[in-house]
């Protein structure tokens, strides 16, 4: 059974950083693209970032390019998420997603949530 799931979220002021991880089991890391997404209170799932199966090319929405830094960690089967200058307009749940590296379709956990206030 596919499973994913996240942790690292939590409460954190204007400026700050956080970083999440993303646990795979059930397949094998380097055999897919991953991504993740986020979703903000009363709106749509947005793509946030996504990787090659290798782990060698990142993308970014423009929204948090030089800010996010999405790695893959294909020995341990992990995905991870360095979030810093953390706006409060990055404030929602957080998904990793097994499918693409350019869209939020495919498999995802249950969520981590991110809070940006002061």
């Amino acid at each position: 059974e596919v499973q994913l799931v996240e942790s690292g979220g939590g409460l954190v002021q204007p400026g700050g950083s956080l970083k999440l991880s993303c646990a795979g089991s059930g397949f094998v890391c380097d055999q897919f693209q991953m991504s993740w997404a986020r979703q903000a209170p009363g709106k749509g799932l947005e793509w946030v970032s996504g990787i090659t199966t290798t782990g060698r090319t990142p993308y970014y929405a423009d929204s948090v390019k030089g800010r996010f830094t999405i790695s893959k960690d294909n020995a341990k089967n992990t995905l991870n998420l360095q979030m810093n200058l953390l706006k409060v307009e990055d404030t929602g749940m957080y998904y990793c997603v097994r499918g693409s590296a350019f869209s939020a379709a495919g498999i995802r956990g249950p969520g981590t949530q991110v809070t940006v206030s002061s």
